[in-house]
């Protein structure tokens, strides 16, 4: 079930890298990577999982409410963090040529269906 809605984000995006459902707690729950695959998208979201910690704990302190989406930009790749809740985030990692608009828009809409059935 996750794996499909995983799949349905990366195919969606021409070039994605590929997108994960993880726990906040650094643990996997399902991947999806793309055609070819470029690299350990697990262990770059366990990365992620602190460094959302640490983007939640700072939202805090400063009022700011919680974290909704983060993004990460770098020189070879873009990582798109939706939160679903406290206890789970689902992240896209994207090449710089891809579409980073349309990665947050198929994020969004498989939200609630990852909800769902956590």
């Amino acid at each position: 079930m996750f794996g499909e809605l995983l799949s349905e984000v990366v195919k969606g995006v021409d070039g994605a890298i590929g997108a994960v459902l993880m726990g906040t707690d650094g643990l996997p729950v399902d991947q999806a990577v793309g055609d070819p695959p470029h690299g350990d998208i697990e262990a770059m979201a366990m990365e992620l999982s602190v460094v959302l910690r640490e983007i939640r704990k700072a939202a805090s302190q400063l009022g700011a409410g919680q974290a909704e989406e983060v993004m990460i930009r770098g020189a070879t790749m873009t990582t798109v963090i939706r939160v679903l809740n406290d206890e789970y985030f689902v992240a896209l990692a994207l090449p710089p040529t891809a579409s980073i608009g349309k990665g947050r828009y198929l994020l969004r809409r498989i939200a609630p269906r990852l909800l769902e059935n956590l």
